[in-house]
């Protein structure tokens, strides 16, 4: 658990949009020589074989690196390309049914925008949860209002799990969300789409949360 609270640190979430440019192999090669600790892979709009097929490139790239790759929402994808896990929300597949695809050496984690959903999460099943909106974001168009740092805070005393926390962060939202007890700061914008992905993942090198020092 101590080892992926760490790895929770600089989480990047994929944009294909944002990506278009540079690529989302190229962007997460580059954001992880900036200091990326784990990467997301999300494309809403992708097929399984599609998300199978850049799942493995991206395995090529993280090989060797230690950071881990799960894919959001598509499981059967995560086990097809051998990813290090997946990330699925509340309105998705069951942790149970998740974790029966995945497997027990897997990651899984899951996506809580209530103090409810926080504790209901069965810290058999599911190995992290993704904490928010933080704030609106426009790379999510259904997301949940908004808990702002107060929130996020609350929302992590829930749980004993590991945590990272999600929704239109930025590298000026460092000092709030240390605050708050997280473990992990998760990104989409402030890195993909930025014309120096690795420069962009290295301004969050001030984050790095007490109680993992």
């Amino acid at each position: 658990m101590a080892a992926l609270r760490k790895q929770l640190r600089l989480y990047l979430v994929t944009d294909p949009n944002l990506c278009a440019q540079t690529g989302i192999v190229q962007t997460v090669r580059c954001a992880v020589a900036g200091g990326v600790t784990m990467v997301q892979l999300r494309d809403k709009h992708a097929t399984t074989a599609q998300r199978i097929e850049l799942a493995v490139a991206l395995r090529e790239v993280l090989q060797g690196t230690g950071v881990p790759l799960v894919i959001n929402d598509d499981v059967t994808a995560a086990v097809a390309a051998e990813a290090d896990g997946a990330h699925i929300g509340q309105g998705d597949i069951s942790p149970a049914q998740a974790r029966a695809m995945l497997g027990a050496g897997k990651i899984l984690g899951l996506s809580c925008e209530t103090a409810q959903a926080v504790r209901d999460a069965d810290p058999g099943l599911v190995d992290y949860l993704g904490i928010g909106p933080v704030f609106g974001t426009s790379t999510k168009d259904d997301h949940a209002r908004p808990v702002g740092f107060d929130g996020l805070a609350e929302l992590v005393a829930q749980s004993s799990l590991p945590n990272v926390a999600i929704g239109g962060l930025k590298a000026g939202h460092i000092k709030g969300v240390l605050g708050t007890g997280t473990d992990g700061i998760a990104v989409v914008s402030a890195i993909c789409g930025q014309t120096d992905p690795q420069a962009a993942a290295g301004v969050f090198d001030a984050f790095e949360p007490e109680h993992l020092r």
